[in-house]
């Protein structure tokens, strides 16, 4: 009996795999037949034409030699199963193909099983234990019945090694978005590894969405939703491209539809195959995920799923309490800053000026994301210790007095121990700027005499902020000076007052200081 015949007239019965999902919109698994007996190929196909796994049939790529097979293994990494003859245009073509697979395209995840029809050229247990390889056959072994046993296997081996594969990228997202996770980016790749680990638990096709809807968040953390408009958080598979985007302009009108009927009904709902998630949070936000591919789902996977959109959407509610806090804290740090500005009487704005000009050179010298941001909300405090000077002295129109010099230099002491007590990063760092805001490069500065590197980076960048912003301004004691009389101060003073580097990338930025000094002076009220 030929191989042929073994694979058709086999007498021995064939039943349909028992899945009961109609998946038929997602890919075919891949199968690639690499064998010099086109007799095998043909067989092959006829007896597998009728066969599904897990809802989805097969797709067929043909090879005739280990030289044609190489170009399409490298083109089609995603193959599912390799039928791999051994003895092709060369004894051992088929064993050079196992080790190009594993080794040189590093595909460990198509599963390879070896068909020969001379199995005395590759003994059985040499070649299982010296090519990874994850099935031998011999070819007149290969009953239609066999063939189907051997498709299941090792369709379901290479379904579970591609979940495992899903689950340890999400959980890479879930983890890297972990130490930052009060972040609206982080939380989205939270919420996006979450997503791609319960896709790939549960089998499910790779395309899902979470959506938030009326006001769910507001304010920094994400955007602020009005009206009807539901906002897309995370996508993955198809929808990974929507992120940020209306839900109901971007997603097909059917899905909308689900989307709002799970609104109106405030449950959640599956059918045709697809899940729509409803959970609405403490602070009335409707929370909403929608997954393809769901099937026949049972209690036990629905709630998994709802789990997952209610985890899900405290997590995004626990970071908005936390951006809440911390929006508290810096307009507490700004009304500070102000009182001061008011009993000085100086312009107004100025500490905002001066976080936004102090940000700028704090990037641009160098400092990491969170130093930048801390400098720009710490720095508005560089004269909170004015509280503590006399009205007489802190709003004289004259030059001071030696003695009242002296007072008004204390100012920086004076800041630094009301704020130096606090365990706060914002404060320890604005305790710094007070104290050393007014040290010089050269040595001459007040009120320790630091020099050079020993003044914080904090101090200098400020410094360099805060006078630039306070020759451009009016006060008491003097008119705001030109834009070119503060240029050739500032040039003159580098290396002596000022940090040379941070004059250097004073000059570098200018046109972006000007600007935000520009959008930040305050205007007379029209009378």
């Amino acid at each position: 009996m030929t191989d042929e015949d073994a694979l058709v007239f086999a007498d021995e019965e064939t039943e349909a795999p028992g899945s009961s999902r109609d998946l038929a919109f997602q890919p075919k698994w891949k199968v690639i037949i690499i064998d010099d007996d086109p007799g095998m190929h043909d067989v092959t196909k006829l007896t597998l034409a009728d066969f599904e796994f897990a809802g989805r049939g097969l797709s067929f790529i043909s090879c005739y030699s280990g030289a044609e097979a190489r170009d399409v293994l490298a083109d089609h990494q995603d193959a599912a199963l390799i039928l791999l003859d051994v003895v092709m245009e060369t004894e051992d073509a088929g064993l050079r193909i196992v080790r190009y697979i594993r080794e040189d395209l590093d595909n460990w995840r198509s599963r390879i099983v070896l068909r020969t029809g001379q199995p005395g050229q590759a003994p059985e247990r040499q070649v299982i234990a010296n090519y990874d390889i994850n099935d031998y056959k011999e070819k007149t072994d290969l009953t239609a019945t066999k063939l189907f046993t051997l498709l299941c296997s090792s369709l379901r081996s290479y379904r579970d090694i591609v979940t495992i594969e899903r689950n340890r990228h999400g959980l890479e997202q879930v983890i890297s978005a972990s130490a930052n996770v009060f972040e609206l980016k982080s939380m989205n790749r939270f919420a996006e590894g979450a997503l791609e680990q319960l896709t790939a638990l549960l089998h499910l096709d790779p395309s899902a969405v979470y959506m938030q809807k009326d006001g769910a968040v507001k304010g920094g953390l994400a955007a602020t939703y009005t009206g009807n408009k539901m906002t897309i958080l995370t996508g993955t598979g198809d929808f990974s491209s929507y992120t940020g985007r209306d839900a109901q302009t971007v997603l097909p009108p059917d899905i909308a539809r689900r989307l709002d009927a799970a609104v109106k009904q405030r449950q959640s709902s599956c059918e045709n195959d697809d899940f729509v998630g409803f959970f609405e949070d403490r602070a009335g936000g409707v929370n909403l995920t929608y997954m393809t591919g769901v099937g026949a789902i049972n209690p036990v996977d629905m709630r998994l799923l709802e789990l997952f959109i209610q985890n899900v959407s405290i997590a995004f509610e626990n970071a908005q309490l936390h951006e809440d806090v911390a929006s508290t804290q810096r307009e507490i740090v700004y009304m500070l800053g102000d009182a001061v500005e008011t009993r000085s009487e100086e312009t107004g704005n100025h500490v905002k000026r001066v976080a936004e000009i102090s940000r700028i050179l704090a990037g641009a010298y160098g400092l990491d994301d969170d130093e930048v941001e801390l400098i720009r909300l710490a720095s508005p405090l560089h004269d909170i210790g004015k509280i503590g000077i006399p009205d007489a002295i802190l709003n004289k129109p004259g030059t001071l007095d030696p003695e009242e010099w002296e007072i008004m230099k204390s100012h920086t002491e004076l800041g630094h121990r009301m704020l130096a007590g606090s365990n706060r990063k914002i404060l320890k760092a604005a305790s710094i700027i007070a104290l050393e805001h007014h040290e010089k490069w050269d040595g001459t500065g007040y009120p320790h005499g630091k020099k050079g590197d020993d003044i914080h980076i904090y101090g200098r960048l400020t410094a360099v902020a805060d006078v630039f912003d306070a020759l451009g301004s009016d006060r008491c004691y003097k008119k705001a000076w030109s834009l070119d009389q503060i240029l050739v101060f500032m040039e003159e003073q580098r290396g002596h007052h000022f940090d040379p580097q941070g004059i250097d990338l004073f000059k570098a930025h200018l046109e972006e200081i000007v600007a935000v000094r520009e959008r930040l002076l305050r205007r007379p009220a029209a009378g």
